[in-house]
């Protein structure tokens, strides 16, 4: 992402309260309740509601974001829980996803990729799980666009189940469902909205 970009989270981040809540996504803590504790890497974790929620359960953290804005507030969200998160300011694009290093690659919501952009950090994620290891991924579809309680504006950003198929052709597609739900995800996601979540298993 460029500059302004981060100047744009950044600003977003630093308003009172925690822009998409405190609370995990209730979709990775429903497809992550059941899988055992290991090392997970939460991408775009912003101010640290699915990390800390995943390091509640017992797994060892990694939180990746550009932002320092958020990741100031997820060490305090961290601490006031009792948990500890391993922080990682980078850009989700070009940081350097180690190889086989994680038994969760957790995705929710990070969905302001360009289409060229979105390519290098799904193939980073992919090649960032051990063989076993399970995604967890949930974002928008096209009939968010109807909504306007979340998300991008740019139909390129939105997701849809052929996409997914595509993108992660070599994992095995545990759970694949695109439905209309209400989130209740602090002032950034609230409302009626469309949404499709992936599990799948490397």
């Amino acid at each position: 992402m460029t500059r302004p970009d981060l100047e744009r989270w950044n600003r977003r981040f630093a308003e009172e309260g925690y822009l998409f809540g405190e609370a995990p996504n209730r979709f990775l803590a429903d497809q992550a309740a059941a899988l055992p504790p290991g090392r997970a890497l939460c991408v775009a974790d912003g101010e640290g509601r699915n990390g800390v929620w995943l390091a509640e359960q017992g797994w060892q953290v990694v939180s990746l974001d550009f932002s320092d804005v958020a990741q100031r507030k997820a060490a305090d969200l961290a601490a006031r829980r009792g948990v500890t998160l391993h922080l990682v300011q980078a850009d989700v694009h070009s940081w350097d996803y180690p190889p086989d290093a994680f038994d969760l690659v957790a995705d929710i919501f990070s969905q302001f990729s360009a289409p060229d952009d979105r390519a290098l950090k799904w193939n980073g994620m992919a090649r960032a799980l051990r063989p076993g290891g399970h995604l967890i991924l949930q974002g928008y579809t096209a009939d968010q666009l109807r909504h306007g309680t979340g998300g991008p504006r740019e139909a390129a950003q939105l997701y849809t189940e052929d996409m997914l198929r595509s993108a992660f052709a070599e994992f095995d597609i545990l759970h694949l469902e695109a439905a209309e739900t209400v989130l209740d995800e602090g002032p950034g996601h609230s409302g009626l909205s469309a949404v499709i979540g992936l599990l799948a298993r490397r």
